[in-house]
């Protein structure tokens, strides 16, 4: 399995031709305490870098937007449920969707754990 990021703070794991994605434990802090979380349904597709879901913290509310294209099998019902799931585990339990990628090559753009960590120490 294999973690790429992207410069809006969304990760994507990606195994075989499913992604699963989320915010970085960067982006939550960021946020802070997340009180709402609106993700796509099943079968939706998403585009590179268009809208993919909301997050709403006491600060702010936020787009998701989507790492690389493909479909949604699954979306995380459990943050929908309790939203605090967000910021205790971002880059686990508190992912968002899975998506089946229509083009891998996409995931070439994305940036690796030790360049968005130098990402974000410029912030």
């Amino acid at each position: 399995m294999t973690t790429y990021y992207t410069n809006e703070h969304e990760w994507i794991s990606v195994e075989g031709d499913i992604g699963t994605v989320g915010i970085t434990a960067f982006a939550a802090e960021k946020l802070g305490d997340v009180v709402f979380v609106e993700l796509p349904d099943a079968g939706r597709q998403v585009k590179k870098e268009g809208d993919m879901a909301v997050v709403e913290s006491v600060k702010a509310a936020s787009d998701v937007y989507a790492p690389v294209s493909g479909d949604v099998t699954e979306a995380n019902s459990a943050i929908v449920d309790d939203p605090a799931k967000v910021n205790a585990d971002p880059e686990g339990a508190g992912w968002f969707v899975k998506l089946k990628l229509s083009n891998t090559a996409e995931l070439s753009g994305l940036m690796d754990k030790a360049a968005y960590d130098k990402f974000c120490a410029a912030q």
